[in-house]
């Protein structure tokens, strides 16, 4: 498909929804002369910065049909799941709320109720949905956003469930508004979907097949973002590193050129990225890293187990030794780099072994945090059918020990920072004390620190640390950057 005619495409689907948006708003404004109330909503995000993302745009949606936020689900017109399909304690919570909302629907029964998101792209949650939460009244999935307008409208024209899920990806869809969480930072998708297909996700399967962003049109958003006050950007994809390759020829840039592209807009301070497969992760990528100085001394790097046999069983395609080299090679370039990453903990077949290997190598990256969790089958994986399944009491035995190694490992890191100067990008006061403002440093460590106040809100500055805690850092106000 030519360039023009995708422009054209996704115009003249962003003006439809227009047409929705504006025909709700003045529905809502009719209502707001008679009652004097606004209309309300809420939205509960489950899952990752990509769901958040898609939560930032539905909010545009909504305030602009005239929504205001609600305070609590009680209270809310517009009561809305974006859903997590990855990890099952996400997906019980979601039933859990959907059943505690059954009887304010009963109260209030012109309350709308939505459910969206990556669960809904699975064929048998949709239809417990159906069954068991008959109450609900608009389901849709993850290549239709765009058209949330038009199927809120069409649940004021019906009293039965609308179920609106796409088994196909769409197009990209450019255009789309976001109401970002922060003023001064913000989520850029410079692609979508994933072609890695781990035994144990489920997210090739509710994302999609991988379509990148052309690069024109990342840069032409973040330069937009700018211009409205953004200092850093958060690019997201589910596999960074693999960005471009379903682009056409005259497009096709790979991550790290994307990388100095962004690198060269000028006003913006920092640049993050996430997540990165270490398959696909190049020495091109590192240098990009260590050469744009906007980018942030931060590498999100799952490794998910130590065990290059469970790797393969579980598709990873790299070993522990491949992990372990790109490590290497990430701190010579970059000697003040920090790390994060993914572990699971419980895919079938684990060893105690298995887990010392992930242990191992915890003790030598020293990753500075690490979002630990415990396997869950998930309907329609490979791994789920595998028969060698680990009981839940030995998960939890061997969660517990992974995760005091990660929490000592990332106390000892924290405290190499005690009187050290660090950069940070400020970003409010602290919820505890107003007194005290908080904000990132370049290696995403939070620091909170004194001397300041509400004026320094999206200001760099320098910040002494005199008291590391195991997950944050206190300190003082030592200069303003900029």
């Amino acid at each position: 498909m030519s360039e023009r005619k995708q422009i054209e495409i996704s115009k003249e689907k962003i003006e439809e929804q227009e047409k929705y948006i504006e025909m709700l708003h003045r529905k809502n404004e009719d209502e707001f002369i008679k009652t004097g109330k606004r209309k309300s909503f809420i939205i509960q995000t489950f899952g990752c910065q990509m769901n958040e993302h898609d939560s930032e745009m539905l909010i545009s949606m909504l305030e602009s049909i005239g929504y205001s936020r609600a305070l609590s689900e009680d209270t809310a017109d517009i009561v809305i799941y974006n859903t997590c399909a990855v990890r099952e304690n996400a997906e019980l919570k979601v039933y859990g709320n959907l059943g505690h909302l059954k009887s304010i629907k009963r109260k209030r029964p012109d309350m709308k109720i939505v459910v969206c998101g990556c669960m809904m792209q699975q064929e048998h949650i949709v239809e417990e949905i159906k069954a068991k939460h008959q109450h609900v009244d608009l389901v849709f999935g993850t290549h239709n956003l765009y058209k949330f307008p038009e199927l809120l409208a069409s649940t004021f024209e019906s009293d039965k469930i609308l179920v609106d899920v796409w088994d196909i990806d769409g197009e990209v869809v450019e255009g789309l508004k976001s109401n970002r969480k922060f003023d001064i930072k913000a989520f850029v998708n410079i692609m979508y979907g994933c072609n890695n297909f781990c035994t144990y996700c489920i997210v090739p399967y509710t994302r999609g097949r991988e379509r990148s962003r052309k690069p024109k049109d990342i840069i032409s958003e973040i330069e937009d973002l700018v211009k409205g006050g953004v200092r850093e950007v958060t690019l997201l994809g589910q596999n960074v590193n693999s960005y471009g390759k379903t682009l056409e020829e005259e497009d096709r840039i790979s991550f790290a050129d994307l990388l100095r592209r962004v690198n060269e807009i000028e006003g913006l301070e920092r640049i993050r990225f996430m997540s990165s497969h270490p398959k696909d992760i190049s020495d091109d990528v590192i240098y990009a890293m260590r050469d744009c100085k906007k980018v942030c001394e931060f590498l999100h790097l799952p490794f998910q187990v130590g065990s290059t046999s469970l790797l393969k069983k579980m598709n990873r395609h790299y070993s522990k030794e491949d992990y372990l080299n790109i490590i290497k090679k990430a701190k010579e370039e970059i000697p003040d780099l920090a790390f994060s990453t993914d572990i699971m903990i419980g895919f079938p077949g684990e060893t105690d072994e298995d887990v010392q290997d992930t242990i191992d190598i915890c003790e030598e990256v020293r990753f500075d945090t690490a979002f630990t969790f415990i396997y869950s089958k998930r309907q329609g994986t490979p791994a789920a059918k595998m028969e060698d399944q680990i009981p839940e009491e030995i998960k939890h035995k061997r969660f517990d020990k992974v995760l005091s190694v990660i929490n000592r490992i990332s106390g000892e890191k924290n405290h190499l920072y005690d009187g050290k100067i660090v950069e940070v990008l400020v970003e409010g006061a602290s919820k505890k004390d107003s007194s005290i403002m908080t904000g990132k440093s370049r290696q995403n460590k939070t620091v909170n620190f004194t001397g300041g106040d509400e004026s320094l809100v999206g200001r760099l500055v320098n910040v002494k640390i005199t008291d590391p805690k195991s997950f944050s850092l206190n300190g003082q106000l030592a200069e303003v950057v900029s």
